[in-house]
């Protein structure tokens, strides 16, 4: 019996694995959820798979497998890990935002991006595709790929230097901070950056709801490419 159930358990993470190959492939539990969001494919050619692999406690571990041509300068899309956020709070409101992230990509000729995505917005029921302002920390800027808006110069968080980028994606104001080399493992606090746009650029805390926390990587185009997200975790507090 005990080889039995040592061999049940060895089989448990390859019949847990959620295969999310349609455009919006969704998958959610405990607290956490995944999205294939393949959401700008019609920009170019190719083809995208989103896995589950196992849920963490806490957290998730996932990874993407992508190949996209054509459109070269169009993001295809944005295959992400969320956190479920059960109160939309006012980011004034928020102590801390704790999180912890490990990953790695492989493929050819990537262009992309790696980052984490939040958006806020004043209504706390605003639709989650969007919101007023989107932050975004990248982690890694793989190839001649580059963040809306234009640089505003240096800035250093947590300990590390960031090049901040600010512009428009429509009427969304968009704040980037981008990390000047691969961030394979980051762990932080995400609260950090939004007290620097706050004290710094103006952004709104007290009439800004925080509707949506995310890491993932924005593809361009490659081929071949794999990403794994060996474990994301994060927290509202």
């Amino acid at each position: 019996m005990k080889s039995a159930a040592l061999f049940l358990s060895a089989l448990a993470p390859l019949a847990f694995a959620q295969d999310l190959c349609d455009q919006y492939g969704y998958f959610a539990q405990d607290g956490y959820y995944v999205n294939n969001n393949a959401w700008g494919q019609g920009s170019g050619q190719g083809s995208q798979c989103t896995h589950v692999d196992k849920m963490l406690n806490p957290g998730v571990q996932w990874h993407t497998e992508w190949s996209w041509s054509g459109g070269d300068n169009n993001v295809k899309s944005y295959p992400y890990s969320g956190r479920t956020l059960d109160q939309k709070k006012l980011v004034s409101q928020i102590n801390s935002m704790p999180t912890k992230v490990e990953w790695q990509y492989t493929g050819n000729n990537i262009r992309a991006d790696v980052a984490y995505d939040l958006f806020t917005a004043a209504d706390p029921n605003h639709d989650t595709s969007s919101g007023d302002y989107e932050l975004m920390i990248w982690l890694a800027r793989k190839g001649d790929v580059y963040p809306i808006g234009q640089s505003t110069g240096s800035v250093n968080i947590g300990g590390r230097n960031w090049d901040l980028w600010v512009g428009y994606n429509g009427s969304m104001k968009v704040f980037s901070f981008v990390a000047g080399g691969d961030v394979t493992t980051f762990e932080g606090n995400v609260k950090d950056f939004y007290d620097h746009i706050t004290s710094a650029q103006g952004f709104p805390a007290s009439q800004q709801s925080l509707i949506t926390f995310q890491f993932g990587t924005e593809p361009f185009t490659g081929s071949n490419a794999r990403f794994d997200v060996w474990s994301f975790y994060g927290e509202v507090n």
